[in-house]
């Protein structure tokens, strides 16, 4: 499919080519999902835990003796249902990460672009970049252009002055091609790709 090419600054600098192959699919929302999860599951640090009865720092001594009191019989205070005890099945440290074949992440990716190009919030810039690393003049440039949510793809690396211009605001992410994700191209409103990083996307699925 044939899309218009811009500049920063709003003007026409050509046209493009996409491959049906990679922004040309019916977007399937069960394959975004798994690979969100996935991406999300990865992202937990796991850290989290609690003491069991075992660790307690308590005596294990018994609490009285088992007959004659009266009360019910319990042994050591550090036994889940006193105030200090120790927690019954309590979260440990470990892994969220879920497993996902490279094909499904890789058909994943191709159906986010597509949604996108189905949604006409795709956009193909000739380059980005900034004279002076200037967040408000990008900001001003980004609501002339209409953008406010925005996830801005370049080729292998960020230029500077962009990367600096751009991290002080809020819901505008910037990426070089090896970053491009699922997650982030889906919760952002609108994809604006460079040419670098179209040309490096159908060389990574040819």
């Amino acid at each position: 499919m044939e899309i218009a090419v811009k500049t920063l600054d709003g003007d026409e600098a050509g046209s493009v080519t996409l491959s049906d192959a990679i922004f040309g699919l019916e977007p399937r929302a069960d394959i975004l999902h798994r690979c969100v999860t996935w991406q999300l599951s990865r992202r937990q640090a796991g850290t989290h835990r609690t003491k069991g009865r075992s660790e307690i720092n308590r005596t294990s001594k018994k609490m009285y003796k088992q007959k004659g009191t009266g009360n019910a019989r319990h042994g050591a205070a550090s036994a889940p249902q006193f105030r200090g005890g120790g927690r019954a099945f309590g979260p440990v440290v470990r892994s969220h990460a879920i497993e996902l074949p490279k094909k499904v992440r890789a058909l994943a990716l191709k159906h986010a672009l597509s949604s996108k190009v189905k949604a006409e919030r795709i956009v193909v810039l000739d380059k980005v970049s900034l004279n002076d690393p200037k967040t408000k003049a990008l900001k001003d440039q980004f609501a002339k252009l209409g953008w406010a949510s925005v996830l801005i793809v370049d080729g292998a690396e960020v230029e500077a002055n962009v990367a600096m211009a751009a991290r002080n605001l809020p819901y505008v992410d910037v990426l070089p091609i090896q970053g491009i994700n699922v997650y982030d191209i889906l919760r952002r409103d609108t994809l604006v790709l460079t040419r670098a990083a179209v040309d490096a996307l159908e060389a990574r699925f040819k």
